[in-house]
């Protein structure tokens, strides 16, 4: 068995030619052009990557882009007078803020500051508390993007979660702690077991799983004899390997052993999977945004 492939480039580019089509009748209609906005502290090569990829998303689909981008050493004020700005300011219809923070910033107060309504990632603690209590009626507030990318990059090839048990490696709040709320929604219908490394023999969990989603930063950790065969695998996870020989470079790894693409049914590449998707959702998020402040998508 080879695993058939998870290709979340190829699925990323056509949501995001169907949410052109949505951004350009919004327009049409006479409202205004969603914007997306992001916040960005310091010069971590990484982030500004990142932040740049978000801002092409955008600029692909027709969203407005906003981009805030402060030094290293702003303060705490000086982040939380963008923050305030950005909330009130009618240009911005979604926004994100760039982790990590440099460490002398209150990471978990100035996120808490970001307006809910206006949650481009959906992680704000009022939008998963909203999420967590509602496991059967439509959710119309924003919902975590990478979450979203493992379902939708699922759907897109016909997987389906109804009835499957589903094993995630990781406790982070991007994945590990928002993805079983969501995936244990009547509509999915998924069981879900959360392990982490206090988890006492992963590889039990892991043997007896439909799907996994390995999201833990720790690379090739998913073994092939740790995989039932016919599985389906998600790689999220991303960890910096450092060169073995003097003078090489370090590269990025995913947490998933590429062996296991012998054992697995399908299999998401790193990169290449779900990192892209989660982009994809990410400006999905904007877009229902503004869909919704139009009445579009709404029960009437």
């Amino acid at each position: 068995m080879t695993a058939q492939i998870l290709d979340g480039k190829a699925t990323a580019k056509a949501i995001k030619a169907e949410l052109a089509e949505r951004v350009q009748k919004l327009v049409d209609a006479g409202h205004p052009r969603p914007g997306l906005a992001t916040v960005l502290v310091g010069d971590d090569p990484g982030s500004q990557s990142y932040v740049a990829g978000k801002h092409r998303d955008s600029k692909q689909i027709g969203l407005n882009s906003i981009q805030k981008h402060l030094p290293a050493d702003a303060t705490q004020e000086d982040v939380e007078a963008v923050i305030n700005e950005l909330n009130n300011d009618p240009a911005c219809t979604g926004y994100i803020v760039q982790l990590p923070l440099p460490k002398h910033l209150d990471q978990d107060k100035i996120i808490e500051m970001i307006d809910p309504a206006k949650d481009a990632d959906g992680l704000h603690p009022t939008n998963l508390g909203r999420l967590v209590l509602n496991a059967n009626n439509p959710i119309y507030t924003p919902l975590p993007c990478t979450p979203r990318a493992v379902i939708e990059l699922m759907a897109r090839y016909g997987l389906d979660l109804k009835g499957k048990d589903v094993v995630v490696i990781g406790r982070g709040v991007t994945v590990g702690r928002s993805i079983g709320p969501l995936i244990t929604r009547r509509e999915f219908n998924a069981t879900v077991t959360l392990t982490h490394t206090g988890t006492k023999d992963l590889s039990s969990h892991l043997k007896r799983a439909d799907v996994i989603v390995a999201a833990a930063g720790s690379a090739h950790m998913v073994k092939p004899e740790d995989v039932k065969p016919g599985a389906v695998v998600l790689d999220v996870g991303v960890s910096r390997v450092e060169a073995t020989e003097e003078g090489g470079k370090a590269t990025l790894s995913g947490d998933v052993d590429p062996a296991v693409a012998e054992v697995a049914s399908w299999i998401s590449p790193n990169p290449g999977g779900v990192g892209p998707m989660t982009r994809a959702l990410l400006v999905t998020n904007v877009v229902e945004m503004a869909e919704h402040q139009a009445g579009i998508g709404l029960d009437q």
